[in-house]
């Protein structure tokens, strides 16, 4: 059957979409496309995130339909483009994280881009709201791809780790004994404070290649201030998001920011998501040896990738290697997930989220009205 997963990271930059066939056994790429975030909205979700909670309650129901439409029309566009075949059994939409607190009382997780609109616009069954039922049973709701990773790339002739950098960094390990359990945990900020400050200071969306940051000097004191942050010495599981690391973070963690050069600056950005990433690398598997691949959007940012070989002391390569683009692997967890759901199978890795047992992720919308019940 065919499954459409729609994605939008913390990155907030675009949507992507992947249409794939799949069952328990095959797995196939059938249609990509990317939708861009006009000005427009990505000012509306850079205000909503930034000013959350203290946010008009319009603002973000106005956000939720205008993202579901946008999400609808990138779904038809994927259907359209596959031309005929198996119709699609359903949608699969993370849908945008406006706020995600595993560490609250009680726990709280936003996504907007409503999912029983999509499936209203698209006349597609829609599963959506998918981190929820993870933080009822006590886990972070995050980070959910490991149980693709797990899926897809894992291989009994040698451990792997994936590492995930989008907004926000996280790895997976993946051992080769089919007896071991996958870890895996958010890092911290992946592309999200190189961007937020490329923005900032340079006027561009995000350092292509990374060559901005690899033209600056990695100022020692600017990232001991920021690696010191409590966060990165938190035990396993664990999850973050923009809420937490943004430029005001940055700047109250190193008062004298204004000191240094915009591109030091950036240099030691990028160096903070390295070693952060390195570090999460090195306490999932501290013996060194395995196969280490990454995927999203920082797999492009060739300063980043030749700096994380550089820490880790062995070879980097990208999803790529392992039969899956790098741009493509989150959509594609997210039509995965929408089976997983739409068959009543678990779709968290209690051993990642840290919950107390398997449960059903998401909830699922039809074109008729209220989401079904649970289980079916």
């Amino acid at each position: 059957m065919r499954y459409i997963g729609l994605m939008s990271g913390t990155s907030a930059d675009g949507m992507d979409g992947a249409l794939v066939d799949l069952d328990d056994t095959r797995f196939r790429l059938l249609a990509t496309r990317t939708r861009p975030f006009t000005p427009e909205i990505k000012e509306a979700i850079e205000s909503v995130v930034h000013l959350f909670p203290d946010v008009n309650k319009t603002q973000i129901e106005h956000l939720d339909r205008v993202l579901a439409a946008d999400f609808a029309r990138l779904a038809k566009d994927l259907s359209d483009e596959a031309g005929p075949g198996e119709p699609v059994a359903a949608i699969g939409s993370h849908g945008q994280t406006i706020y995600h607190g595993p560490g609250d009382k009680p726990p709280v997780t936003i996504q907007v881009g409503d999912p029983q609109s999509i499936a209203d616009l698209t006349g597609i069954t829609t599963v959506g709201d998918f981190r929820s039922n993870d933080l009822r049973a006590g886990g972070q709701g995050a980070p959910l791809a490991p149980a693709f990773h797990n899926a897809m790339f894992r291989d009994r002739a040698a451990d792997r780790m994936i590492v995930n950098i989008g907004g926000i960094a996280n790895v997976t390990s993946l051992p080769a004994d089919p007896a071991a359990a996958v870890l895996g945990f958010d890092t911290g900020p992946g592309n999200t404070l190189m961007d937020q400050w490329c923005r900032a200071c340079a006027g561009h969306p995000y350092d292509e290649d990374g060559r901005w940051a690899a033209g600056g000097q990695v100022p020692t004191r600017f990232v001991e201030a920021l690696l010191a942050d409590p966060y990165f010495n938190l035990p396993a599981p664990k999850s973050t998001g923009r809420e937490y690391f943004h430029l005001d973070w940055m700047k109250s963690r190193y008062p004298a920011w204004n000191e240094e050069e915009p591109v030091d600056i950036q240099a030691g950005l990028l160096e903070v998501t390295v070693r952060t990433i390195a570090r999460g690398v090195e306490d999932l598997h501290p013996s060194g040896r395995y196969e280490l691949y990454v995927c999203g959007g920082g797999a492009w940012n060739t300063a980043l990738m030749s700096r994380l070989a550089e820490l880790i002391a062995g070879p980097v390569a990208t999803t790529e290697t392992l039969g899956l683009s790098p741009d493509w692997v989150e959509a594609c967890a997210f039509a995965w997930l929408a089976h997983r759901r739409i068959h009543g199978l678990p779709g968290n890795l209690p051993s990642v989220t840290g919950a107390a047992r398997e449960v059903l992720l998401g909830e699922i919308y039809t074109p008729a009205g209220r989401p079904a019940r649970p289980g079916t």
